[in-house]
């Protein structure tokens, strides 16, 4: 009788480690498919709709915290557009030596930059993302949200 009730413990405990380990591998998948949905986020400029393909680091994680946001962003040098948020984003800054257009860029720690022609540049910067086939935003200042 003792041997069968020490089976049955043992038989208990691998099928509850058993349990515990399918528990939290559908954890671990459950935050790698969060991870995979959270890399883009959606950006609308003068009435279009572009995605934005996201830099997997903590400036970029907490600014999807922040969304959605609707900024008013100024023209600067003919190639970009900037706007200082009113809260800081953690930083990793670093010299690219180009920016592409469709580029979205943090500069210090709360002035987010979207840029729209391709050039070198000698500044440093933390990447949040790219927008594919930008068009051009020659001009005035813009309104632009992140969603």
């Amino acid at each position: 009788m003792k041997n069968n009730m020490k089976k049955i413990i043992r038989i208990t405990i691998i099928i509850s480690l058993l349990l515990l380990n399918i528990s939290c591998k559908d954890k671990t998948l459950k935050e790698t498919i969060t991870s995979e949905v959270n890399n883009s986020m959606k950006v609308i400029i003068n009435n279009h709709e572009y995605n934005v393909n996201l830099e997997n680091n903590q400036t970029t994680k907490e600014l999807l915290n922040k969304l959605p946001l609707k900024l008013n962003m100024n023209e600067l040098n003919g190639n970009e557009k900037y706007y200082y948020l009113d809260f800081n984003l953690p930083t990793l800054p670093s010299n690219p030596k180009t920016i592409y257009a469709g580029d979205i860029m943090l500069y210090q720690n709360n002035c987010i930059v979207l840029f729209y022609k391709t050039f070198d540049t000698s500044y440093s910067y933390t990447k949040i993302g790219q927008i594919d086939n930008l068009e051009e935003l020659n001009g005035d200042n813009i309104t632009v949200e992140f969603k």
